[in-house]
């Protein structure tokens, strides 16, 4: 159903950007009793990612619009979705009104930066806040791990490590902001199919992070690190190699896959030269998702 299918009842009452996740290091260090992948990552948020629109209306409607939304096509019920019922059957006894959501979906789907995931935090948020209900950041959480492992991470959107299945966060205080291009080579990559063809469970954790470190030093601990999952990506998506070869390239201090892939991220000195890089690579691959970011520090506490 769409937004001009549901009726809408009054103006737009919340709009939010769903940032972008990018896990800048990612340990596989076990499995847990249920045999769920245990994780070790440390994850930043760009300023750059999908964007969640609500507003009250005279039934629940749903769309998706944006260049991605085609790959979201046929795939039925969506985390959108899926967390406005979940929030809503917590607070059966709060006026839930119906609404209607809109998801403009700018990220590429299955591409490791957390997508849905982000959706579905940004819509708890947006609608806890529209309800006017009782529910706190534990509460919130809770029901995010019920959507997704990444979903409690990005409920926190801002420097952090995530360790479990993706469900202790801690966040990072005193983090610098970081200047990057994502590099996607239109290749979905399914997350299952990725730690399926992962060799190796057990690994060891991620070394002791620098104390406010500067961006030069995060570098240099960021190369005594690594993303396990990134070589079983590969076996899935060879092109993921050509994504990282052309960051290096143009100019990348570090380039690495996020998350299960198959984007890729590289780290440039600023904005300026991330934003040239980026320029480069279209013109490369004008088809890819290619994009420059800023992702979000953190503040010494």
């Amino acid at each position: 159903m769409t937004l001009t299918d549901a009726g809408r009842t009054a103006a737009i009452t919340a709009s939010a950007m769903a940032p972008a996740k990018i896990n800048l290091a990612l340990h596989v260090t076990g499995l847990d009793d249920k045999a769920f992948h245990l994780l070790d990552t440390l994850v930043v948020f760009a300023d750059f990612g999908d964007r969640i629109t609500i507003a009250r209306a005279d039934r629940d409607g749903f769309e998706v619009t944006g260049l991605h939304a085609g790959a979201l096509a046929g795939e039925g019920e969506n985390l959108v979705t899926q967390a406005r019922d979940m929030l809503r059957q917590s607070h059966r006894r709060h006026d839930c009104f119906p609404v209607a959501i809109a998801l403009e979906k700018n990220l590429p789907v299955a591409s490791g930066v957390g997508g849905g995931s982000s959706d579905a935090a940004t819509t708890l948020r947006l609608l806890a806040r529209i309800w006017n209900l009782p529910a706190g950041e534990g509460e919130l959480a809770r029901i995010g791990l019920a959507l997704g492992a990444d979903v409690p991470m990005c409920l926190a959107g801002r420097p952090l490590v995530a360790r479990g299945i993706g469900e202790a966060v801690t966040p990072i205080p005193a983090f610098p902001a970081l200047s990057m291009v994502l590099v996607n080579p239109g290749i979905a990559v399914p997350t299952g199919a990725v730690f399926s063809a992962l060799a190796g469970k057990q690994n060891p954790p991620l070394p002791p992070l620098p104390v406010a470190p500067t961006q030069g030093q995060l570098i240099d601990w960021l190369a005594t690190t690594r993303n396990d999952l990134e070589a079983p990506a590969k076996t899935i998506a060879p092109a993921i190699d050509e994504a990282g070869d052309l960051l290096a390239g143009t100019g990348a201090l570090l380039a690495r896959m996020s998350g299960s892939g198959a984007t890729c991220f590289g780290l440039f000195g600023d904005r300026l030269a991330a934003e040239t890089a980026a320029g480069a690579i279209a013109k490369r691959r004008p088809r890819w998702f290619v994009r420059a970011v800023t992702t979000g520090g953190s503040p010494a506490s």
